[in-house]
């Protein structure tokens, strides 16, 4: 176990071990280091700290090297939402493309390879699986990170994610309590809040987190969203109606509460980050994500120091934040054991293998050492071509010629982001050398889209053309021009299959494109 630092009083160390900071950079600066020597027991990581499997490694080692037990967290949900693959889009299919197979043992599977993949680099806490079901089809924030709408199958789907990823010795934490899925509005943006009376709360949103808990999730995560049935005044992440009176004591939760980020404006806005890191803890949180937009010393040193003026002034009681703070190390001391096989609970000796291989050996797009073959390296494509839902027309044929793609482009989800690239174009270019491919928004983006792909064929790729009006008049632009053309859909289906053949591949993942180009090109 690490030496803390001398000097740093039980009560500052407390304050630094219920914290979830990232930084900046593919190396731990020397402030990250000093933390980890004073009590600091969690970090987070985002895309911007990752560019390949050997780096990552070198980094959680560099952690590791400061505090052996520390608990590195990523939001690596798969398809639309990666981290590892940022620059490249996912190798997993993400959580609606497996709703759509429904098969829980494939779930559990693909989470399994996910959990080998994170493990192998030294991560041991993923802010996944989302547990949501996604009931308001206008959800902005999310959509495919869902299941789907329906709850039992949202409930089943979390349980084996749940366990597939936590045999890999990798900690789960499912979000975001107690259910994102009928709002909205995006709580990176504002305050959702959800009307929905107790008694649907309860048959619908709760469901899956209690399969969840049933299934022995480690951590789960916050939703900053209103529920007035629950809570009329706060919302869940700062509520202890929420997260003591239902979580802990109606559920039965005995796990570590994350927070979501502590910077979005739903908490920031309104409360600010000191203020509602402050509340939460007292509501019943018991780690504080915050890092993906703040990124320093100075926000540390600001939460550190709220907690500690907030436990002296009697706002905080003492003993809420030392049972928080043990909770966390409980969970760093499990994550240490299962990576060894010494966890008392079950732990996948495929896990522990693949924690042990060589970074330099690991396929970052498989989670399997280098070298291995058959259909468990290919565990997220297999799932991704299972997950389309193709329609087309009685005279469609393969198409043999290079296209033309037009990527009708919404503005980006900032949960995703704007980095991570997405479509089929990339794929179809391997294989119908010479595709070629635009991106086109708002009202003229039709018109705009049948000039530039001239006389060839068009490929129309949409994401949620149920949300975006002009989405919709611009694929009635195309298709009355030509008819001929090909449309994939990428968000979640709802609008009517169009066009000569019409796919939805239920996520917009790298292996999701990989299917839809397969289909198209009749490969």
């Amino acid at each position: 176990m690490t030496t803390l630092a001398s000097g740093t009083d039980t009560l500052t160390r407390d304050a630094l071990a219920v914290l979830q900071p990232g930084f900046t950079g593919t190396s731990a600066p020397d402030w990250l280091l000093r933390r980890l020597g004073e009590g600091l027991t969690s970090v987070g990581l985002f895309g911007r700290n990752i560019t390949s499997a050997a780096q990552l490694a070198s980094l959680t080692a560099q952690l590791r090297a400061e505090c052996d037990d520390v608990l590195v967290a990523i939001d690596e949900e798969g398809g639309d939402v990666t981290r590892l693959e940022v620059r490249t889009g996912s190798s997993y299919p993400g959580n609606h493309a497996l709703g759509a197979v429904d098969d829980v043992e494939l779930t559990r599977e693909v989470a399994l390879a996910l959990g080998h993949r994170l493990a192998a680099c030294g991560v041991n806490l993923n802010w996944a699986p989302s547990a949501d079901v996604n009931s308001n089809p206008g959800n902005p924030v999310i959509g495919v990170r869902s299941f789907g709408a329906d709850t039992d199958l949202v409930a089943r789907h979390t349980a084996a994610y749940v366990t597939g990823l936590q045999a890999a010795g990798v900690a789960a934490c499912t979000k975001h309590f107690p259910g994102h899925g009928d709002t909205a509005v995006d709580s990176h943006h504002a305050l959702p809040r959800i009307d929905a009376d107790l008694s649907v709360l309860h048959a619908r949103e709760l469901v899956p987190f209690r399969a969840a808990i049933a299934a022995g999730s480690r951590a789960v995560m916050s939703a900053h969203i209103l529920v007035p049935a629950l809570d009329p005044d706060r919302p869940a992440t700062l509520s202890r109606r929420i997260l003591t009176g239902l979580l802990r004591e109606e559920l039965g939760y005995d796990g570590l509460i994350v927070t979501d980020g502590m910077e979005m404006q739903a908490i920031s806005a309104t409360y600010g980050i000191e203020r509602g890191s402050v509340l939460a803890i007292a509501a019943g949180a018991d780690a504080i994500c915050v890092g993906g937009g703040l990124a320093d010393d100075e926000t540390v040193r600001r939460l550190r120091d709220a907690l500690v003026s907030a436990v002296r002034s009697g706002e905080l009681a003492e003993e809420r934040l030392a049972d928080a703070a043990a909770r966390v190390r409980a969970l760093a001391r499990w994550t240490a054991a299962a990576v060894t096989g010494a966890s008392p609970d079950p732990v996948d000796p495929a896990g522990s293998a693949a924690s042990a291989a060589s970074a330099d050996s690991v396929d970052l797009g498989t989670g399997r050492p280098g070298g291995a073959s058959g259909a468990s390296t290919e565990i997220g494509l297999v799932a991704a071509r299972r997950a389309l839902t193709v329609t087309h027309s009685d005279t469609y044929a393969p198409l043999t010629e290079p296209p033309y793609v037009a990527a009708l482009t919404p503005v980006a989800n900032i949960a995703v982001g704007d980095e991570t690239p997405w479509g089929v174009a990339a794929e179809l270019a391997g294989l119908l050398p010479g595709t070629e491919t635009g991106s086109f928004s708002g009202e003229e983006a039709g018109t705009s889209a049948l000039a530039a792909a001239g006389p060839r064929r068009v490929v129309a790729v949409v994401r949620d053309e149920h949300r975006h009006p002009w989405m919709g008049a611009a694929l009635d632009t195309l298709l009355a021009a030509r008819p001929d053309t090909v449309v994939v859909e990428m968000g979640v289906p709802q609008a009517t299959p169009r066009g000569a053949l019409h796919i939805a591949t239920h996520g917009a993942a790298r292996v999701c494109g990989r299917a839809a180009a397969e289909v198209i090109a009749g490969t």
